[in-house]
C-alpha cells in the first residue's frame, strides 16, 4: 500500500510543477505520473459531501472560493467524473472560478489550487489531529519555567496553537504566553523565501 505521506509529497511536487511552469501543464507525462500514485487514494473519494468539502477548504486553508470549488467538485462526482489527477483538479478549479474577471483569474486559480491541495493534504494526513495531540501532551514534558516555541506555516495551524496556549494560560498551566504572533523580518524572508508564511508563538510553563 502506498504510504499517505509519501503519496502526498509526490502529489504536491506534481501540482507545484504545473503551477510554476505553464508548459508542464500541457506535458502528458504529468498525467501519467500522477495517475500511477492516484490509484490508492483519490481526493474525490475522500470527500463525502458538499458541506464536508466546503468546510475542509475553509478550515484547513482559508479558501475564499470554498463554496464554488466544493460545488463544482461534487457536481463532477455526481455526473460520474472522478478527479484522479492534479491536471484535472486544476481544470475543475478553473471552471469553478470562471466567473472572475480575466485579469484576476490566473492568479486566483493558482492560489486556489495551492490552497485546495493544502486542505486535502491536511485532511488525508490528519495533520491537525497530530498537532492537537502534541499541544495536549506538551505541558507534561515541560519542567517548571520551561519554554516552548511553536512555528506554524499557515493560519489553520496558528489558530490551533493560539487557542491552546490561551486556554492553558487561563488554567494557570502557562505563566506567560506570546502577546502576539512573531513573524519573520524582511531580511530573513529575503534570505529564505519559505519563511514568508511562518508564524511563531511561545509559552512558559508555570
Amino acid at each position: 500500500m502506498v504510504d499517505n505521506k509519501d503519496f502526498n509529497e509526490e502529489l504536491k511536487e506534481n501540482i507545484q510543477e504545473e503551477l510554476d511552469n505553464e508548459t508542464k501543464a500541457e506535458n502528458p507525462n504529468i498525467d501519467e505520473e500522477v495517475e500511477e500514485v492516484s490509484e490508492d487514494i483519490k481526493a474525490d473519494e475522500k470527500v463525502i459531501d458538499f458541506e464536508e468539502l466546503k468546510g475542509m477548504l475553509i478550515e484547513n486553508s482559508d479558501e475564499p472560493y470554498a463554496e464554488q470549488i466544493a460545488r463544482k467538485v461534487m457536481n463532477e462526482k455526481k455526473h460520474g467524473c472522478p478527479i484522479e489527477t492534479t491536471t484535472r483538479l486544476k481544470e475543475v478549479i478553473e471552471e469553478a472560478l470562471s466567473f472572475l474577471p480575466e485579469a484576476d483569474k490566473k492568479e486566483a486559480v493558482k492560489k486556489s489550487c495551492q490552497r485546495t491541495f493544502q486542505a486535502l493534504r491536511i485532511d488525508i494526513n490528519s495533520e491537525f489531529e497530530v498537532l492537537y495531540q502534541f499541544l495536549e501532551k506538551l505541558p507534561d514534558v515541560l519542567a517548571k519555567g520551561g519554554r516552548v516555541a511553536v512555528l506554524t506555516f499557515h493560519s489553520g495551524e496558528d489558530r490551533i496553537v493560539k487557542k491552546s496556549f490561551k486556554n492553558l494560560h487561563r488554567q494557570g498551566i502557562y505563566s506567560e504566553i506570546a502577546g502576539d504572533v512573531i513573524r519573520p523580518s524582511a531580511e530573513e524572508c529575503s534570505m529564505n523565501s519559505r519563511a514568508r508564511s511562518t508564524k511563531m508563538r511561545w509559552a512558559v510553563k508555570a
